[in-house]
């Protein structure tokens, strides 16, 4: 039974992402979820009270899409160095997919972004995590030195986020040698910083 559950769950929070993604979350009602997905108003209802709670679920669900996707880049076999590096690019080419896979969500995702940073704490959490433990395999391997790993990781994770929107917006380059350009800019930031040793 829960299994069940579980599917149907996850399956209208699907249907309601692409008719959000197709038609945006204003114009999307419950009743075009119901229908979209074959079920009635009343099972619809049984999972979520408001639309603006199926839409949290919906960001919920990317986000979950996410955390998977930079478990899996934490895992491969890499020095803690260039594991960090394809953290840092994989977490911003992911979460600028998911905003244009999303569509129209793309508008509500700059015009809300209150509305999903209440989703995100938890994901934020579990990203710090991810971001400690490349550090403190870095610090083990001796690639790394730092006073306060906890303190990295919680910096170059608001670094981060404080990236997301120039980058999904192409504020940070988008042909070949401007991306090399700012990889480049990005190794030297975090591995050598401004300052003259």
């Amino acid at each position: 039974m829960p299994m069940t559950v579980s599917k149907t769950r996850d399956m209208l929070v699907d249907v309601a992402r692409q008719l959000f993604a197709r038609s945006g979350v204003d114009n999307t009602t419950m009743n075009d979820i119901a229908q979209a997905s074959r079920k009635g108003r009343r099972t619809l209802y049984t999972y979520f009270k408001s639309k603006n709670e199926i839409y949290l679920a919906v960001v919920e669900s990317e986000l979950d899409r996410l955390h998977k996707m930079l478990l899996e880049v934490a895992a491969k076999e890499l020095p803690a160095d260039e594991k960090l590096l394809s953290f840092i690019y994989a977490r911003l080419d992911a979460v600028k997919a998911i905003v244009f896979r999303n569509g129209t969500l793309r508008a509500t995702f700059f015009r809300d972004i209150w509305r999903v940073e209440k989703v995100r704490k938890s994901f934020d959490l579990r990203e710090i995590e991810i971001i400690k433990s490349i550090l403190a395999d870095g610090v083990k391997e001796g690639v790394f030195s730092m006073p306060d790993v906890d303190i990295t990781a919680l910096v170059l994770h608001h670094a981060l986020k404080g990236l997301e929107v120039p980058y999904i917006r192409g504020r940070m380059g988008d042909t070949i040698s401007q991306r090399i350009k700012r990889r480049d800019n990005v190794m030297n930031l975090i591995f050598n910083g401004i300052r003259i040793k």
